[in-house]
């Protein structure tokens, strides 16, 4: 994935991720999540690493791309709906960043990690 405009796409967040830093470039330390398999073995996927957090608002977005997320959302079950929202709801950097914007995981229709930013696209009424 390149950045954000050329790329959306669906992603349940792994709870094995390390640490995030908050929304609105807010550092925190980071939480030692270190993998003891070495970064060598082809069994593992390497999971990508998320060092910040931010929400936007679909209505934020250019047209474009509002145009790829609305698509992708209308192939998106239910269920991975659930499954993403829940993951979300799990990791405490995640519903801190919602919070900050007034908002919890039932906003969130979508989300893309590139560059180490995990962006969590919402839905407001």
């Amino acid at each position: 994935m390149r950045n954000f405009t050329a790329s959306v796409m669906i992603a349940t967040l792994s709870l094995g991720m390390p640490a995030f830093v908050q929304a609105q470039g807010a550092t925190q330390q980071p939480q030692a999540q270190e993998s003891p398999a070495s970064p060598a073995s082809p069994a593992q996927p390497q999971q990508p690493v998320i060092r910040a957090v931010q929400v936007v608002d679909i209505k934020q977005l250019q047209p474009e791309v509002r145009a790829k997320v609305d698509e992708i959302v209308a192939q998106t079950s239910e269920e991975e709906l659930r499954s993403l929202r829940k993951s979300i709801d799990e990791i405490p950097e995640t519903v801190s960043a919602l919070k900050e914007k007034g908002l919890n995981s039932s906003h969130i229709i979508a989300v893309n990690i590139a560059d180490g930013v995990l962006t969590m696209i919402a839905k407001t009424a």
